[in-house]
């Protein structure tokens, strides 16, 4: 099965860091993209940007609307995603307890599954 890891962050944790603090930080989530790969479990891996750098996009009565952050509403970001491989729920909460960022961040882990699927509900 495939879960998603998100790493859901406090908006303003980056700027705490200093920029070694911030490229150490980062060295330890790519060497557990390494594990993961290693271990056959990585199906994908990405880092964003902050969320000054966001656009969100709607579109209602057939208008597109755009709001650039950052978005002063909000009080989390996702930070980042591990995709993998897992043989069932446990497993996959496993690997979020090894992931770094777990450590400064929250992990949400999430089954991929249809939006229409009753059972995920």
């Amino acid at each position: 099965m495939r879960y998603m890891l998100l790493i859901v962050e406090p908006t303003g944790q980056r700027a705490e860091r200093t920029r070694a603090e911030g490229e150490a930080a980062y060295a330890r989530m790519r060497a557990f993209a390494d594990e993961l790969q290693a271990e056959g479990r990585l199906l994908a891996v990405e880092s964003l940007a902050a969320m000054s750098q966001a656009t969100r996009v709607q579109v209602r009565g057939g208008k597109r609307q755009l709001l650039d952050g950052p978005f002063t509403e909000a009080k989390e970001m996702v930070g980042g995603f591990y995709l993998v491989d897992c043989s069932g729920p446990e497993e996959a909460l496993a690997l979020a307890a090894r992931c770094p960022a777990a450590e400064w961040a929250t992990v949400e882990v999430r089954p991929a599954a249809p939006c229409y699927d009753e059972s995920r509900r």
